[in-house]
């Protein structure tokens, strides 16, 4: 029997740690120098870079971010980007970063802008 309220306790704070996307995206936007745009996400997710292994977001994660992708090298499946579709997504403010961090030094070469997050992460957001 008291197993019950500490299970319960833990079920309550593992609940408690987990974020809204717009929560993440007011994190985000805390760090950013201007308001998010999620025109600007749109250019940032479908534009074309050369610095990275892979020319660009669309590439794996297809040009709806909606839907399921593919990465280009493994050919391994990726689930679709945008929260609406993937209620996991930006729910978790280390795998936000720790995605950011690789996707776009993958695709930029270079890390991303802290107004670079919060504009692809607001283009994300207003998808429905």
């Amino acid at each position: 029997m008291k197993a019950l309220p500490v299970l319960l306790l833990l079920g309550l704070s593992l609940a408690a740690r987990a974020d809204t996307p717009r929560q993440v995206l007011a994190r985000l936007q805390a760090a950013a120098a201007h308001p998010a745009s999620a025109e600007r996400g749109d250019q940032l997710f479908h534009d074309k870079f050369s610095g990275g292994k892979t020319e660009s977001c669309s590439t794996c994660h297809t040009a709806d971010p909606r839907v399921a992708g593919r990465h280009a090298r493994t050919n391994k499946a990726i689930e679709p980007l945008a929260p609406v579709a993937n209620r996991e997504r930006f729910s978790d403010p280390e795998k936000v970063e720790k995605w950011f961090w690789r996707n776009c030094n993958e695709v930029l070469g270079r890390a991303c802008t802290a107004q670079e997050k919060v504009d692809f992460a607001a283009y994300l957001l207003a998808q429905k």
